[in-house]
This record gives structure tokens, sequence and C-alpha cells, in this order.
């Protein structure tokens, strides 16, 4: 192993684990978030179930934190808060989806491969402000939060397929 791979070693693992839940995996919860919305038209995502949030919601939320923090890890600004991370347009159209998941997988592959690209001493060093921890911990969060949801899309997918097999 050369220099530059063991330097980064943590990087390489941290974009592969992000890639697995939101691109191409399946270790750890048998789907991704591309393999869960790819067959999922935007009248289902847009579906309320319940009081539970919807597909849609659920996916932009997600796509928010990684657009957010993938703009910290090209050199910009964070410019995200908890408190808009629901607060978006309807989404009211099938090109209107499917737009939104083309901008959301590019917004994933981008970040994953900024994260490739960090160094072990910029993985520990504080991401934006001391109170947000380090980058590390805020691409684990990443990560973590989306199998969260992940898991709820599954669910509530299942619910409304079986509310609609129930009314045929």
């Amino acid at each position: 192993m050369n220099v530059e791979e063991s330097l980064n070693k943590n990087s390489i693992e941290l974009a592969n684990r992000f890639r697995e839940v939101i691109l191409s995996g399946t270790w750890i919860a048998n789907t991704n978030f591309k393999n869960e919305l790819i067959d999922v038209n935007w009248e289902i995502a847009v579906t309320q179930f319940q009081n539970l949030n919807t597909i849609c919601r659920l996916a932009q939320h997600v796509h928010y934190y990684i657009a957010g923090i993938k703009s910290v890890l090209a050199g910009g600004r964070l410019n995200i808060s908890d408190k808009y991370s629901f607060d978006f347009l309807p989404v009211a159209s099938q090109s209107e989806w499917d737009d939104f998941l083309w901008e959301f997988w590019k917004d994933a592959g981008d970040f994953a491969s900024l994260v490739e690209q960090l160094s072990e001493q910029k993985l520990n060093e504080v991401f934006v402000e001391e109170k947000y921890g380090t980058y590390k911990r805020n691409i684990d969060a990443m990560i973590e939060h989306s199998y969260y949801h992940l898991g709820q899309i599954v669910l509530i997918k299942k619910m409304l397929i079986a509310v609609d097999l129930k009314s045929r």
C-alpha cells in the first residue's frame, strides 16, 4: 500500500458506506435509496399515508442535507438549517420527480467523490463550527440519517402498495 492509499483509507471507506445507502449497496439494509425510488412514480411518491411524511418529502429531506454538506466539502459555505429541512415545493408531475431524482443521484455521487478526497487530517478537523463536530462525524451522521429515512421509505412504500392492492 502506498502513502496516498493509507492516507485516504478512511475517506474511501466512508465514501463507499455513503454510496451503499444512497446509490448502490445492499449489504446493510439489502437495498438503497436508488433501488427503492427508481420504480416509484411521482403520484405514489407524493401520496400521504396517514400522518407520515411522503416518500417524496423524505427523499427531499435527505437530499437537502447531502447538498448542504456537499457544499462545504467543495469549499463553500454551510447554507442549510434543520428548520428548513422539510420545506420544499410540491412535486406536481413525473418530470419534476424524475428531475429531482437525477439531481439526488448526481449530488450523492459528487458527495461521495468529495469524501474520497479528504485527508485523514481533514476528517478530524472541525466541520464549519465546533458545535458540529468533525468532518468525519458529519459524514457518519449523514450515513446513519440516510439509513433511518431509507427504512421509513421502505415501510411507507410497502404500506402504500398494500392499500393499493386492497382497493383493487
